[in-house]
């Protein structure tokens, strides 16, 4: 008789560990598959972190280019440390917006805001300037920009033109240090209205190009 008890109660404890075993394994298996559709959620479409400033002298010429004044509203895609917009919204007084994916680059940016905002005019630029930590493909409010600014490889520009199509306004200015999009990747890609070359104390040929948004073509019946 006791030895039937005790053979059950063995059985019953070695059955609950395998059921807890069974049961953590799952539950293991669940977290990776959630942790795992959690990275595929927020995985950016672009992750090349690559961060090289923008020298003023080519900054003065997007300014210059873009014909930038107090009523743009400026959207910086990968901006860094966020330097032109600060920059322009001393200049100018204009608003600007930029969206960084790297936090590394958005602490930078918040040096840069306390180099910019010094003195009396302590403050001004928080209202101006906006710096967010972002995917620059998700940019909800892209369609209120009248200037975006970049320096960023071709793959971007190639992802990102289907975005401008849609979202960005007719007139909007786009200026680019260096890159453009690539006409075999995206043929109905629009074609610059200016470009111009500038010299910096880094190196002698960048490369600035400006292209305007044209008005949206009336849809066939």
């Amino acid at each position: 008789m006791y030895k039937r008890v005790i053979c059950l109660v063995v059985f019953v404890i070695g059955l609950a560990i395998f059921i807890g075993d069974f049961t953590a394994s799952a539950g293991k298996d669940k977290a990776k598959t959630t942790d795992k559709s959690k990275d595929e959620k927020f995985k950016p479409k672009y992750d090349d972190t690559t961060y090289v400033p923008t020298s003023d002298e080519v900054i003065e010429k997007m300014f210059e280019m873009a014909k930038v004044n107090q009523k743009d509203v400026i959207f910086d895609l990968g901006c860094g440390d966020n330097r032109i917009l600060y920059m322009a919204a001393k200049k100018f007084g204009c608003r600007g917006v930029g969206v960084e994916i790297n936090p590394d680059r958005i602490r930078e940016g918040m040096d840069q805001y306390e180099k910019y905002n010094g003195g009396k005019d302590f403050g001004k630029l928080l209202s101006l300037v906006e710096l967010r930590h972002g995917d620059a493909f998700k940019v909800k409010d892209i369609g209120d920009a009248t200037v975006v600014v970049m320096y960023m490889f071709p793959r971007f520009m190639n992802l990102w033109f289907p975005i401008a199509k849609e979202k960005l306004k007719p007139g909007t200015r786009i200026v680019s240090h260096d890159y453009s999009w690539e006409k075999d990747v995206v043929p109905d890609a629009w074609e610059p209205v200016a470009e111009a070359t500038v010299k910096s104390s880094m190196r002698e040929n960048h490369k600035v190009i400006m292209w305007v948004v044209p008005e949206k073509k009336a849809k066939k019946n």
